[in-house]
């Protein structure tokens, strides 16, 4: 099936979309599940794992339907890159295979709620540790790296593929030239530390300009993910670049992204006070209309965002 949005995404509309949760923690520690190096495309072995996958993305099809959103669906292969799947013994061929896999079941999906408005995203991560960029590419080796994802996402039904938890400009950058040489929208998602800024350092401002600039302003729009809103919402003023960031996935817990690797025990936060800090960032920043989460959020997350910012289209939007 090809594409349905590529050419003009939905999303843009300025309307309210939710996305998931957190899923490689949500089926770990909710769902006993066993995921190799955070590696959720690799339920895609079998036919248990596959279903899993697929009751996961139902459930926020259904949290969509039922605050009348429209949905995002991510799919499962942050992971799903050379480096990565090369440990868990997969060769070019088997990972091209997961990577359509992945997409293929999210169509199952849109097509299953064909009522809801749902994108279908083609789901990148970072070559290295998501924490911690020790080991950076250059800007064309990053497009030389993620190209052959991007590929396989541009020649399936994903309608743009997203970055999540870019901690360096340079990856970034290499990501968003790989998907505009394929003809595909690319989404840029930081992470950011308790200061706001990159692991490197970097202000978020500074990253996003720098992309920007490289790019031809290329990615569509900017999210920020693995991080909870008390680390980054005093950021927001009144500068043009915050325009460009129009989702969030944070974390649910407070604790930084070293205090979060050594914890031996997931830290769920409080759902109802999650959602009403989504309230209080789509107040800082009108144009923020994509939102899910990240490391500890599931579903509950996500229906306290959607109960607490749904009412805010009304008043400014």
């Amino acid at each position: 099936m090809p594409a349905a949005f590529r050419t003009a995404l939905p999303q843009l509309d300025g309307s309210l979309w939710l996305t998931d949760g957190g899923i490689e923690t949500t089926l770990i520690f909710r769902e006993g599940l066993e995921l190799p190096d955070f590696a959720a495309f690799h339920l895609l072995k079998t036919a248990a794992g596959e279903a899993a996958l697929r009751k996961y993305f139902r459930t926020y099809a259904d949290l969509a339907r039922r605050f009348g959103t429209g949905l995002i669906l991510e799919s499962a292969t942050w992971r799903a890159s050379p480096d990565w799947a090369g440990k868990l013994g997969y060769d070019a061929r088997e990972l091209n295979a997961a990577n359509r896999q992945a997409v293929s079941i999210l169509e199952d999906v849109r097509k299953e709620y064909a009522q809801i408005p749902t994108a279908i995203s083609g789901c990148l991560g970072p070559r290295g540790d998501g924490y911690n960029p020790s080991q950076r590419m250059t800007e064309k080796e990053a497009e030389a790296y993620h190209g052959a994802q991007v590929g396989v996402f541009a020649d399936s039904a994903a309608d743009l593929v997203t970055a999540i938890t870019m901690n360096y400009v340079e990856e970034a950058v290499g990501i968003a030239r790989a998907a505009r040489k394929a003809g595909l929208p690319a989404v840029i998602s930081f992470a950011v530390e308790t200061d706001g800024r990159l692991p490197t350092g970097q202000s978020l401002q500074a990253a996003i300009e720098q992309v920007d600039a490289a790019t031809h302003r290329h990615p569509s729009y900017y999210m920020i993910n693995c991080a909870h809103p008390t680390h980054f919402g005093r950021l927001f003023d009144s500068k043009s670049v915050w325009k460009r960031v129009c989702g969030v996935r944070a974390n649910a817990s407070r604790m930084s992204h070293a205090e979060l690797n050594e914890s031996p025990v997931l830290d769920a936060g409080d759902p109802a006070e999650l959602g009403g800090q989504y309230a209080a960032l789509k107040r800082r920043l009108p144009q923020l209309n994509v939102m899910g989460g990240c490391c500890g959020t599931d579903h509950r997350h996500v229906e306290h965002m959607a109960m607490a910012c749904k009412p805010l289209w009304g008043q400014s939007n």
